[in-house]
């Protein structure tokens, strides 16, 4: 290899024999850069003898923008680059004839780098060209199936609520900015398709001054601003010095690129820097945040600390070989970082997706309950105007047919016992209907929920015996609530008494009552014959019951009371299993005296 003879040298001529200040360069013994005032070198290769049919030699990486390829004097390959891509990948062809003579490439450049980077290598050209053809085309398959993943993420970003969908266009952003990258910075765009090489100079910058702040802004809306908003701060002078970049990239190109070396500077040198600092200042932040335990942060920092290392390592040994490395791994540890900001994206909407699955449960939950809540306050109205204005022609009724009935004989004595007894049936449904009306207690005292059940299943047990089954109580000492002595027993006398009409033959109901912490928990079981699941979820509704001549008021009155005493109630049932009510009350305070606890 030597030197260009002068600065106005543009390979025309091929140097003669051992003319000139040859000496040995190869991956060995690098050239090193070009002397100051000089930017052309020629490159002698003695070709050794081969006996291929269809020779040729392939150089994978050769540092120039303007080349010249002679087999003695004979001009074999010529290429000219009017833009800053000094990247070549050759394959020349030969002939038999050109065994054992002499390759002169003529190399020009504007940078300092310039020379073989790489082994040459001489064979078939079959397959030569295979390896020609497969440089730098596994970076535009990479980059094609990023630019087509966020596209399809930029479409479904529509389909996001505004939080998610900031997230995704600057995750989309990224992807394609990094998709360009990788073509544009390929040698296979430059050597097969090297008229548009100018064009693509063009895109990779705007891909780089793209890809920057956005990934940033991506971080900042995962993680936040950060201590003193530094996060936000880095973000907008990036972009402002990317718009800058911007500017001095159209200017270049109006003025046909008599401005190549200020904007090589402030869009490559420039850059490089900037882009150490943010890589370590957001790996700084995801370390601060992943010691936070934050999970989001640990899957950034898995991808992000990747490609933050593998680029930083890289732009290192980059500066200080003085430019003479080509990047190569970043893109592969891009790779992971992608795959962990759509892990990223992809958890924080399976979050959002259980969050709105969880508020549409709720929010069902809450109108059941308010349309329930406006059933029981018509009924409520209803009942308290109607009851009131029954009762007392009933009464009246009631009253002239007793009279009667002391007089009768015979079949009138007992169809006036029927009367009676049905006035007696419509008294207590208007009864069930004032206490459903106003469930409020005339008197209030501190009832023992033990001594209650004692009361409770005296009066139950027989019905219960005549029913076939029996009753267990279990309930613990020291449990006290507040509510009214009747209305306590009405409420769950009428849960008992379905209890046993459920039964068969035979069965076995049990009232447990025990307290843990500030509640009383009541379990009223059976095993009788239990409900299905659409009948258990209307229990408590007006008018609905599952009984032949029930009313469904029983039940309305116990939900009702049970809410007076700012209690809940909830039935669990199988069919063919039996039922269980579980009802929690406040625990009070015992009363002065009781000796209890």
């Amino acid at each position: 290899m030597q030197w260009g003879q002068s600065p106005g040298d543009t390979g025309l001529e091929v140097p003669d024999g051992d003319q000139g200040a040859w000496f040995d360069s190869g991956t060995a013994n690098p050239a090193g850069d070009l002397p100051d005032g000089l930017s052309s070198a020629w490159i002698r290769i003695q070709l050794p003898a081969f006996h291929y049919v269809s020779p040729a030699v392939y150089i994978e990486k050769l540092y120039a923008l303007h080349i010249k390829v002679f087999v003695e004097n004979r001009l074999v390959l010529e290429g000219d680059r009017s833009y800053i891509k000094d990247n070549y990948s050759l394959l020349v062809p030969l002939t038999g004839e050109d065994n054992g003579k002499t390759m002169y490439i003529w190399t020009s450049t504007l940078q300092d780098r310039i020379g073989i980077k790489n082994s040459i290598v001489i064979g078939e050209h079959s397959e030569l060209i295979r390896h020609f053809v497969k440089n730098g085309l596994i970076d535009v398959i990479l980059g094609g199936s990023f630019i087509f993943v966020a596209l399809v993420l930029f479409m479904c970003g529509f389909f996001l609520d505004r939080e998610h969908f900031t997230i995704a266009v600057s995750l989309s952003i990224v992807i394609a900015a990094t998709g360009i990258l990788a073509i544009t910075y390929s040698p296979f765009i430059y050597t097969f398709y090297s008229q548009y090489g100018a064009l693509s100079i063009i895109f990779l910058d705007l891909g780089l001054l793209s890809l920057l702040p956005a990934l940033t802004f991506l971080f900042e809306k995962i993680f936040g601003s950060g201590r003193f908003a530094i996060i936000r701060r880095f973000r907008i002078f990036q972009t402002a010095y990317s718009a800058f970049c911007i500017l001095c990239l159209i200017i270049n190109t109006l003025a046909d690129n008599r401005f190549v070396e200020f904007y090589y500077f402030v869009s490559t040198t420039v850059i490089g820097f900037i882009m150490i600092t943010q890589f370590v200042l957001l790996i700084a932040c995801v370390i601060f945040f992943s010691l936070k335990k934050n999970k989001d942060a640990i899957t950034f920092a898995i991808g992000f600390g990747t490609a933050a290392l593998t680029g930083v390592a890289e732009l290192v040994w980059y500066y200080i070989n003085n430019g003479d490395y080509d990047l190569f791994y970043w893109k592969w540890a891009l790779v992971v970082f992608i795959l962990s900001l759509i892990v990223i994206l992809g958890r924080r909407l399976a979050l959002n997706h259980r969050q709105v699955v969880k508020y549409s449960r709720e929010l069902e939950l809450f109108n059941n309950e308010l349309q329930r809540s406006e059933k029981m306050e018509i009924i409520s109205e209803l009942a308290a105007s109607v009851a009131h204005e029954v009762r007392n022609p009933l009464q009246v009724t009631r009253g002239f047919l007793q009279l009667l009935s002391e007089k009768a004989s015979g079949s009138e004595e007992q169809y006036l016992s029927m009367a009676l007894s049905e006035l007696d049936r419509a008294a207590n449904i208007i009864t069930d209907f004032l206490t459903f009306a106003k469930p409020e207690f005339e008197q209030i005292s501190i009832l023992n929920v033990r001594e209650e059940f004692k009361h409770i299943e005296s009066i139950m047990l027989p019905l219960c015996h005549l029913n076939g089954g029996k009753m267990l109580m279990q309930a613990g000492e020291g449990l006290w609530v507040k509510g009214n002595s009747s209305k306590f027993k009405q409420a769950f006398i009428n849960i008992i008494k379905n209890s046993i009409e459920s039964l068969g033959e035979e069965g076995t109901i049990q009232m447990i009552a025990y307290g843990v912490g500030e509640y009383v928990y009541i379990h009223i079981q059976d095993d009788g014959e239990g409900m299905e699941p659409e009948v258990l979820n209307r229990l408590g509704e007006p008018y609905f019951s599952n009984k032949t001549k029930g009313t469904g008021l029983g039940l309305m009155v116990t939900f009702r009371i049970i809410e007076a005493m700012a209690g809940e109630i909830r039935f669990e049932s199988q069919k063919g299993a039996g039922t269980e009510s579980v009802t929690t009350l406040p625990l009070a305070k015992p009363p002065e005296g009781s000796g209890s606890l």
